[in-house]
């Protein structure tokens, strides 16, 4: 954060009332630990104790190597004689040193020696890099306590399980932690996961409250304590362990363990003992070993060698046996060559022994017939492939500072061969960097800046019709021009193609509401309401940025940060939290003065996948309590009042028009609440967090539902992930070269049509063929399976119209999209349909599957693999991507995604 500075002593506790809970002794007993997969045992601040047996626990020194100095020749010689060419040249070598051999050995072992030698250097330099590599991170430095209270710097490598160390902001984890305390005086920290599941989301992670007095390096001084827990494993959200501290229990869970690759992020300092070190921390319990791929053309030479070797062994048998006729029926004649005193290789009377050491030596003289250079000439050209890749100036990420790494050059080649390409949307095609852009409240649309997509599917729409222009008549081409002159129009007007919004996460535009002037509009209170909603409805951490004087965000989200960037720039400025208030700077107010208001938390109920909506229930100066929730449109919808569905009507038709723009959106509501019923509801709401038992969070969820009812709608918000830097013109460019290039995401259809209109992926003139599945009523009727067989073959019904239609196509220059949603996916993908689904899909250049899970990403990608039988590349950036990564022939993980070493 340039220049900032984080307020460091905020006690957060009180803030997390539902499904944050902070462990303690009192609600949940201590976890029976025993039997196998748990019988970890680590004295914390005590590290010598674990250099003894039966404990012994691995070192943090970590290696993604494929070799090391003992194994190298033994696996590299392995891996160079899986090629048949290498075993044929292997046994001529054997035989070149017998007296069969036609010439001698040295022309023969030199030859194979070099290109093993070759492939060897180029293994053995591969993992020198991997090697480098690893000694950058085990060579890294992190503070550890050494005694009496004094922390000292310690390379990653010579970190032991038990040791204290105290990590500080923007700093990676060096090994699986228990997390003691932080700079926060309720032991709250903030943990980004993005090398361990691709979100870019933090992550709160809370100590125990007994650890909280740990908060300083003096502290540490006398600490002891002894965990008992499960053994390494690869789960990643899963923990189960106890911390016997000062003669007390206590239970621990996934909430206090601070994963090895994780950056502490948005917290000045934390303290934590390390459980898991090196190859036992559950990062590297996830890493494949760098695995030994052979690409295609490597197995079609090994095809080919056996063609050739084939006809070899045919010409060496005609050969052979010609040489056993001669000896036996002319050779006698031969009296010169003294037939009666020569040895078994020439001897009459052995015909089939001349025969056989015969063959031996046709294979060898006849042997040039297989090209040992063909290998030479592959591994040289794999090499200087690899080298242009790292030293490409158009690979090279000016804001990292990263260039191109190619850990290994086997599969180069591949890339020149791909035939489908299957890419995510969110954080792949676009930035997953958002900006508030419009909005509606009270059923009043505002914000008049167009959104990317929309200019850009204008852009597109405009160079296509262009494009038809020069076919037609001139008449026709006049009218072609006039459109495209107004389309040019949309897109140049006020300067937007060329504009650049100032500010971080804020390209709003409209007069109406900006600079106070929405104390002007009819529904000015409403509007406050939904201005003060985006300030205190949040998770997020204010931090001062000491050059601009304004305050910028950690939070959670790249939404919530735009909420409250846009709340700011509204004149409703979050500047502070304490143990149970926020305050807003409000600019604008009805008196002409700037007014600095607190709201005090009384619960916060967050956001989950699954609750798809967080609430806030806050009390004002006024005492008035208030319930503020934002969530998704159909979860909000479903829980309206009848009077506070006002602007329902209008804030859908909104909500549908930001959804084609490609914008991403939520609804926001209130409700006002009583002094009696919300004491009612605390107290039921206490009981249930305070319960003992696995159905305590079923018991919360049931009991904030309850008050999440009766809701009034104020409005919506719409923010634009905006597209990667030259996602159109490279999709343009993989298009014309004749790349199948399929979109799997889990926005809607209209947002997932006009973002395949601004990525190039749609033109207008491309036919678009729609499969969506019959609405169906199943659940409310006893005839379920009648049901699902009607739907079925319905899809199958629109799935054979459209190949049919394809067929029918007799313009050849006609191109296809098939656009399906997640739902109608479900039944393609059914054993008694998916070659039909492939048919049709293989058929058309453009695919778009819209509203798919995790799941189906990935059996869409073994269905092309495996039903096309061709090179797939799939694209992806977070831990929903990783199924279909896996399962593509080559996988590309934006922002380190677990599960795509060596991919």
């Amino acid at each position: 954060m340039a220049g900032g500075r984080i307020r460091a002593r905020i006690r957060r506790s009180h803030l997390y009332t539902f499904s944050c809970l902070r462990p303690s002794a009192t609600e949940e007993g201590p976890h029976s630990i025993e039997g196998p997969g748990y019988s970890r045992i680590v004295h914390c601040n005590q590290p010598l104790m674990h250099k003894k047996k039966p404990l012994n626990y691995r070192s943090n020194y970590i290696s993604t190597t494929k070799y090391n100095f003992l194994t190298f020749l033994p696996k590299a010689l392995y891996e160079q004689f899986h090629r048949v060419a290498n075993l044929y040249f292997l046994g001529a070598a054997i035989v070149s040193v017998t007296p069969l051999s036609p010439f001698s050995a040295v022309s023969m072992i030199a030859p194979l020696a070099f290109v093993v030698g070759l492939s060897m250097a180029k293994e053995a330099l591969e993992d020198w890099r991997r090697f480098m590599q690893d000694m950058k991170v085990n060579t890294r430095k992190v503070k550890v306590h050494k005694e009496e209270g004094i922390f000292g710097n310690k390379s990653w490598q010579k970190v032991q399980v038990g040791d204290v160390l105290k990590v500080e902001k923007d700093q990676f984890f060096p090994a699986d932690l228990l997390l003691l305390s932080s700079s926060y005086e309720d032991g709250i920290c903030y943990v980004e996961t993005m090398n361990l599941d691709g979100e870019t989301n933090l992550k709160v992670k809370r100590a125990l409250e007994v650890t909280l007095p740990l908060d300083d390096d003096e502290a540490f001084k006398n600490f002891t304590g002894t965990i008992k827990c499960e053994d390494p494993n690869p789960s990643l959200y899963t923990f189960v362990g106890n911390l016997e501290y000062e003669r007390q229990v206590y239970p621990l869970d996934p909430s206090q363990i601070l994963l090895r690759d994780s950056k502490l992020r948005n917290t000045a300092f934390v303290y934590g003992v390390v459980i898991f070190t090196g190859h036992d921390s559950k990062v590297m319990q996830n890493a494949t070993k760098s695995p030994s791929k052979r690409s295609r053309i490597e197995r079609k030479m090994d095809y080919i060698i056996y063609v050739l070797f084939s006809l070899l062994l045919v010409i060496s048998l005609m050969s052979s046996i010609g040489f056993a006729v001669k000896t036996k029926f002319y050779m006698p004649d031969w009296w010169y060559l003294q037939p009666q005193s020569t040895d078994d290789y020439y001897n009459p009377e052995k015909p089939v022994v001349s025969g056989v050491t015969h063959l031996v030596t046709a294979l060898m003289l006849y042997g040039y017939l297989i090209p040992i250079s063909l290998y030479v000439s592959i591994e040289v050209v794999k090499v200087l492939q690899a080298t242009f890749i790292n030293q490409d100036i158009q690979m090279y990420d000016e804001e990292t500072g990263n260039p191109a790494q190619a850990r290994t050059s086997n599969l180069n080649e591949e890339l020149g061969q791909v035939d489908t390409i299957l890419s995510d949307k969110t954080g792949t095609l676009t930035c997953n960097q958002m900006d508030f852009l419009r909005c509606s409240i009270a059923g009043t649309a505002y914000g008049v800046r167009s959104s990317e997509v929309e200019l850009a599917a204008a852009q597109q729409m405009a160079i296509d019709l262009e494009d038809q222009d020069v076919e037609r008549s001139t008449v026709s081409r006049q009218k072609g021009k006039q459109q495209e002159i107004e389309l040019e129009t949309v897109v140049t007007s006020k300067d937007e193609k060329n504009y650049k919004s100032p500010i971080k996460g804020f390209s709003f535009e409209d007069s109406r509401i900006m600079k106070g002037n929405w104390l002007k509009e009819p529904k000015a209170d409403i509007i406050k309401l939904f201005f003060r909603t985006l300030a205190i409805c949040h998770t997020a951490i204010p931090e001062l940025n000491e050059e601009t004087g304004s305050y910028t965000y950690e939070a959670e989200s790249p939404d919530e940060g735009a909420f409250l960037v846009a709340a700011r720039e509204f004149g409703f400025e979050f500047f502070k939290r304490t143990q149970s208030s926020v305050f807003i700077h409000e600019r604008y107010s009805s008196s002409g003065q700037p007014i600095e208001r607190e709201f005090k938390i009384l619960n916060m109920l967050e956001f989950t996948s699954k609750r798809k909506r967080m609430t806030v229930i806050v009390r004002d100066e006024d005492g008035q309590i208030l319930l503020l929730c934002k969530g998704a449109d159909s979860i909000i919808f479903d829980r309206l009042s009848k009077n506070g569905r006002m602007y329902e009507e209008d804030t859908t038709r909104h909500l549908n028009e930001y959804g084609e723009a490609g914008l991403r959106t939520l609804a926001l509501a209130y409700r006002k609440l009583e002094e009696s019923e919300y004491s009612a509801w605390n107290n039921e709401f206490q009981k249930a967090k305070t319960s003992i038992g696995a159905d305590r969070e079923t018991m919360l969820e049931k009991v904030a539902d309850m008050m999440e009812r009766e809701l009034i709608l104020i409005g919506a918000t719409a923010v634009e992930d905006k597209l990667q830097k030259g996602v159109p013109q490279c999709i343009d460019k993989l298009a014309q070269a004749g790349l199948k290039i399929w979109v799997l995401t889990g926005d809607k259809m209209e947002t997932a049509i006009n973002i395949g209109y601004a990525c190039s992926l749609l033109r207008q003139g491309m036919k678009q063929i729609c499969i969506t599945a019959i609405s169906s009523d199943a659940k409310e009727t006893a005839l379920l399976f009648v049901t699902d067989q009607v739907v079925k073959e319905n899809i199958l019904m629109q799935i054979t119209n459209a190949s049919q239609m394809i067929k029918l196509e007799k313009d050849p220059h006609a191109a296809f999209a098939l656009i399906i949603d997640g739902k109608t996916l479900a039944y393609a993908l059914g054993d008694d349909m998916k070659q039909q689904f492939l048919g049709l899909a293989v058929d058309c250049a453009s695919v778009i599957c819209c509203r798919v899970s995790p799941k189906q990403k990935a059996l869409v990608t073994r269905l092309v693999k495996e039903g096309t039988g061709k090179t797939t590349l799939a694209i992806g950036d977070g831990a929903n991507d990783v199924g279909m990564i896996q399962e593509a022939d080559i996988g590309v993980g934006i922002s380190g995604v677990e599960g795509c070493n060596g991919q």
